[in-house]
This record gives C-alpha cells, structure tokens and sequence, in this order.
C-alpha cells in the first residue's frame, strides 16, 4: 500500500437519518475497511457491518473485504428491502390487466 491518500465516502440511511460520511484513506483501502475507519456503526443503533450488504454508487459488491476503493468513490450500506420489487411489479401489472379485462 502506498502513501497516496484519496477521498472517499461512506453512506448510511435509514428513513429518519442519513449520513454521508467523507474520510481521506490510504490508496489501496477497501470498502469494508473505509467503512470501519468512518466510525458510521457507532452512528446507527444495531449497525452490523459484519454483515450487512455493501455496494458503490447502487451497485452491490460481493466482497467487500476485497474490493479497493477508487478516488471519489462512494461505500453505501443497505438495509434489507421491505418488498421484493420484483414481485411488487407483477402485482402491480396483474392488477393493471384485471382492471382492463
């Protein structure tokens, strides 16, 4: 790892708070470690980083612990979805057709 630093984020939201933490790390950090070093867990109440699912700018990264960041780039945690939108959108377009027949 060298000594280059570059900024980065870490987001976190829930629907009454967000945070959008900015941290300057060492080039070569990976998202699991930026996301240690923001100190964001402390924030939330029941935060496991351990665990939760992790991405860059909406797009989910498997493992974390491996992906190095990239000047700029943001490390978002996402909470698990209430619905499934897949299933949301066929209800939604079998009600559509049950309407139209």
């Amino acid at each position: 790892m060298s000594d280059v630093m570059i900024q980065v984020e870490v987001a976190y939201a829930l629907p009454e708070k967000q945070m959008i933490i900015p941290l300057t790390v060492k080039k070569g950090t990976t998202m699991f470690d930026a996301v240690v070093q923001s100190g964001i867990a402390d924030k939330f109440e029941g935060l496991d980083i351990n665990s939760i699912p992790m991405g860059v700018f909406g797009k989910a990264e498997r493992k974390p612990k491996e992906r190095v960041l990239e000047e700029g780039e943001r490390v978002e945690l996402y909470r698990p979805l209430i619905a499934d939108p897949k299933e949301v959108r066929k209800k939604r377009a079998a009600k559509k057709a049950a309407g139209e027949e």
